[in-house]
Parts: C-alpha cells; structure tokens; sequence
C-alpha cells in the first residue's frame, strides 16, 4: 500500500480525497471539496468511488484509511493512504474546516 503525507497531498492539483470517518467527526473537522463515505459504508458505496484517477484516501489518524486503501486496491481502485490522517493534516497548518460539515 502507497501512502503520501499530508503536505505532499496538498502540493497536488485536482487531488480526490476520500474521507472515510463517521459523519459527526465530519462535523468536527474536514477538507473541503472530500467524498465523505464512512468506512462501514464503503463496500456498498464503491460504485461512488471514482476508479479513473488516484483516490487519496484519509481518516482521523491513518489506521482507518489503510484499510480502506487495501480494500479499494483489492477492487481496482488506485488508492493512497494519508499518513497522519486529518489530525497530521490540521497541524502541518493545511486548510480545514473546523465546526461544522458543509
């Protein structure tokens, strides 16, 4: 599994981030423009993973992500793990927004 740090995701153009926490830690704290599928929900929410780019895949601290990454490579989505997750991402200093989910 490919993993990518938070700074070196947000250096991308037009980068596809899954957010794969629960929808009240959405409202917590988020990146603008995510697909927000919750982990339990991806096996019957794959068909609304795109499968024609990198899909970058991120949490609260990383764990859930990796294993989201695996299962979405095991189903021929080029997936990448966010080390760090959004905590990593909030104080490397990145844009969130904090507070409430869009």
């Amino acid at each position: 599994m490919r993993s990518i740090s938070p700074n070196e995701l947000h250096a991308l153009d037009d980068a596809v981030i899954l957010d794969v926490r629960e929808p009240h830690e959405l409202t917590q704290a988020r990146i603008e423009g995510t697909i927000d599928i919750p982990i339990g929900e991806l096996v019957e929410r794959l068909g609304e993973v795109p499968r024609d780019t990198t899909v970058y895949v991120i949490c609260h601290v990383g764990g859930r992500s990796a294993q989201a990454a695996q299962y979405l490579e095991a189903n021929g989505v080029d997936a990448v793990n966010v080390t760090g997750g959004i905590l990593a991402w909030y104080q490397s200093g990145l844009p969130v927004t904090l507070g409430g989910a869009s």
